[in-house]
């Protein structure tokens, strides 16, 4: 398990990236940009990429055969490409530059994000996988709570500070994961590339298209709350703006501490069960959202509904793993980022139509409904014993 909190200072040093980028490039967008749709567009262009490039990448990883092994040439290429531009969106000097900035560090993310998450599964027996999974969630989340409280106060001080700090931090981790994860000595066991392209088609067998279904529902459910409930809690509880985005906070908090946990209870009694009863109850705390009448009670289902979202989110990832042929990691990998992020664009606009035509009260009722659906999906997930390897010829 060394290796692996080592890996996972990795996916800090991203996740922390991500945080920051999200809660302040919105800021400089708004000293060119009038229009809100527009600036939220242009946040959404991570998804974009992540819809686009990452399963072709992902895919291009598992045929990748080098001395360094199939997943770190991406990050050797992508992670210094990604502090550099990354540490250059502060400098822009006009709206042009911020977003030929925002570009080419969100391509240079794509590059190197799906083989770093592929090299989990990689170098972890597939009973350790959730408790792996954990781990590195465990430090994403961590990423995430530094980014809005050092961040914030480095903002403060000087707006470019943060974003050089995880210029920093990315080359730092690029250093940590290349000295101590050797792929080739490290991977068990380690599998020479398949240099026929995988097919896709074969690829997505029943379970594995129910379980993309699946993920699709719940991101849906997630991604539009997230998005939309700051808006919630001033327009329907009466919040102020302060206290909306400190309640959300709860449901963050309680992810990251569950984050270990449920990857053990993932270990124990199977990463199927976990996730249905990550499901139930996120769908209970979803339509008990609507009858809250306090903070008090607002923030304690939050905190509930973070460790049931830890149960589904720390265990699906491994999930569809070990529903493909260990050749094909990178390429489920990609699968899951473009199920996640197809979600993540269209969420936050329908159920801002849904708000639109019956009121912010749709909210919760909307995000119960797409867990139900998740939850029909889910189950018709039957597991694939003995899964063979799946090329094209």
């Amino acid at each position: 398990m060394k290796k692996i909190w080592l890996l996972g200072f990795g996916f800090f040093s991203i996740s922390l990236g991500w945080a920051l980028y999200n809660g302040f490039v919105p800021y400089f967008l708004n000293d060119y940009l009038s229009s809100t749709a527009l600036i939220g567009f242009l946040m959404t262009i991570d998804n974009y990429f992540a819809l686009f490039l990452q399963p072709y990448i992902g895919n291009r990883s598992d045929r990748t055969n080098t001395r360094f092994g199939r997943r770190m040439p991406y990050l050797l290429i992508g992670i210094p490409f990604a502090a550099i531009f990354y540490g250059l969106i502060p400098f822009h000097t006009s709206l042009l530059t911020l977003i030929l900035f925002m570009v080419c560090m969100n391509l240079s993310m794509a590059i190197f994000r799906s083989p770093t998450i592929a090299l989990m599964p990689d170098i972890t027996p597939e009973e350790k996988r959730t408790k792996a999974n954990g781990v590195i969630n465990f430090m994403g989340g961590c990423g995430g709570i530094l980014a809005f409280s050092i961040g914030s106060y480095l903002f403060g001080i000087k707006e470019s500070l943060p974003f050089l700090a995880v210029s920093a931090t990315l080359i730092v981790a690029l250093v940590v994961v290349f000295r101590n994860i050797r792929e080739k000595e490290d991977t068990i066991p380690f599998i020479e590339p398949m240099k026929p392209k995988i097919n896709y088609k074969a690829e997505l067998n029943k379970p594995t298209i129910f379980l993309l279904a699946a993920i699709f529902f719940w991101f849906m459910a997630i991604q539009g709350m997230e998005a939309l409930f700051t808006l919630y809690g001033v327009n329907e509880l009466g919040l102020s703006k302060s206290a909306s985005a400190f309640s959300l906070a709860f449901f963050s908090l309680s992810f990251v501490l569950s984050a270990i946990p449920s990857g053990i209870l993932g270990a124990k009694f199977g990463k199927k069960k976990v996730i249905l009863f990550g499901i139930v109850g996120l769908f209970f705390v979803f339509f008990l959202l609507n009858w809250v009448e306090s903070v008090f009670s607002l923030r304690s289902l939050l905190l509930v509904g973070g460790v049931f979202w830890a149960c589904i989110n720390i265990n699906s990832y491994p999930y569809i793993v070990s529903l493909g042929a260990e050749h094909s990691f990178g390429t489920r990998t990609g699968l899951y980022y473009f199920v996640s992020s197809l979600a993540a664009i269209i969420s936050p606009p329908t159920l801002g139509l849904l708000i639109d035509l019956f009121g912010f009260g749709i909210l919760f009722n909307a995000t119960a409904g797409s867990m139900l659906f998740a939850f029909i999906c889910m189950a018709r997930v039957k597991s694939v014993p003995n899964q063979k390897p799946i090329i094209s010829t």
